[in-house]
């Protein structure tokens, strides 16, 4: 059984769209009639050709209650009402449709119906007190998007532990860290935390940005920025403060930064935690696959000195279970034939949410499963401002979390 201490972390799934409450789902209004129950069949196959719901296809066509003396009561939805150009309820029906009303001699009436599919159970119910629709629970072939079971959320809560020690290791400064894990393997691939911050020490040396100088703090302090002083103590209050180091909660932050010359500081705006572990993942393959990557380059300009006959082939995908981390394999062996495609399948642990460059660059690796344990209400791109997981147009979807973390 899970200990106390961790039945008190949460997994939360992320939808890609934002939850409409179910007392305040939007409606459009309809026509309908009580119709025979032995015309019913023959009605609702001439109605399917003349007036199609092309746009409402989770409403269902026919509702069935119960009357005052307990029979069998249908209704169908005849057809959409349409408004008039100063916004007002018309009353016209489409001719074919009121042919069919006056031949079946139906008395139609005005009912509303919920204008977009249910995104949950408790979305759906609320939709049939109205007119009964259809919902269909999401399918997506991802671990976690109907839940955890107990040991993969340990596993889950591990994978976040190793992020949040990461983000505390410095000296003081609160920023954000990754953590890329092959979930079919239980292994971490990459690490990383915010970088935003780097200067050169006497020595021309550079140095992270966690090891800070005073002055630098200071500046940092004199602009405005609120500094956290102990990390693990304030953790669970994170999205309630502005943390100077975490650059996806303010990443326009160090445009307005006055930086000590005399340190040589100096800012680079790209380095947040996700590209910082997306780099560090790519530096792995290209230690582990040293051969490989050479011949790759040749075939990606063979793909595109070919590519108006087609589209370029890609590399292709694998886990990495039988890969020791650190050693160089042999190019024409089984293992470096099939080189993982980018960050194909696995998943990225970070502590704040990540902004839109971040979230972008995660699509582009190929990213399965995104866990964020604090929400970035001010630049958030997958939950708290956008939600880049449901853009229809992008060519790579991934599942989001939010892991809660004990108080």
């Amino acid at each position: 059984m899970m200990n106390e201490k961790t039945e008190l972390w949460q997994i939360i799934h992320i939808p890609d769209k934002p939850p409409i409450s179910p007392t305040e789902q939007p409606t459009v209004n309809a026509f309908a009639s009580v119709i025979e129950p032995k015309l019913a069949n023959t009605f609702i196959r001439r109605l399917n050709q003349i007036a199609p719901l092309e746009n409402l296809r989770h409403v269902k066509r026919i509702q069935k209650r119960h009357d005052e003396k307990g029979k069998n009561q249908l209704s169908v939805i005849l057809c959409l009402a349409s408004e008039t150009e100063n916004g007002k309820q018309s009353n016209n029906l489409p001719e074919n449709v009121q042919e069919l009303i006056n031949s079946y001699q139906l008395s139609p009436f005005i009912t509303k119906v919920c204008k977009y599919a249910a995104t949950s159970r408790e979305e759906w119910e609320e939709q049939c007190k109205l007119w009964p629709t259809s919902y269909h629970p999401p399918t997506y072939n991802i671990n976690g998007i109907t839940g955890f079971g107990e040991e993969d959320s340990q596993s889950v809560f591990d994978f976040m532990k190793v992020a949040v020690d990461l983000a505390k290791s410095g000296g003081g400064l609160m920023v954000n860290a990754a953590v890329i894990v092959d979930p079919s393997v239980q292994q971490i691939i990459a690490t990383g935390h915010d970088q935003i911050y780097s200067w050169h020490n006497k020595t021309g040396t550079e140095n992270s940005h966690l090891k800070k100088p005073a002055s630098f703090a200071s500046n940092l302090n004199s602009n405005g920025a609120s500094h956290l002083n102990v990390f693990p103590n304030n953790l669970h209050n994170g999205p309630e403060r502005l943390y100077v180091g975490v650059s996806c909660l303010s990443p326009w932050q160090w445009c307005g930064q006055q930086l000590d010359m005399e340190t040589s500081c100096y800012l680079h705006p790209l380095r947040h935690a996700a590209i910082v572990a997306i780099e560090s993942s790519a530096e792995r393959d290209r230690r582990l696959f040293p051969r490989l990557l050479h011949t790759e380059k040749s075939f990606e300009v063979e793909s595109m000195q070919s590519s108006c006959a087609g589209s370029p082939a890609k590399r292709q995908k694998t886990n990495l279970a039988n890969v020791e981390d650190g050693k160089e394999l042999d190019a024409h062996s089984e293992a470096a034939s099939v080189r993982p495609y980018l960050c194909t399948g696995y998943d990225i642990y970070l502590v704040w949410e990540p902004c839109t460059m971040c979230a972008m660059a995660l699509v582009h690796q190929r990213i399965r499963r995104i866990f964020y344990a604090f929400p970035n209400p001010n630049a958030g791109a997958l939950g708290s401002v956008h939600r880049l997981q449901g853009e229809k147009s992008l060519n790579h979807h991934y599942a989001v979390f939010r892991v809660v973390l004990p108080q």
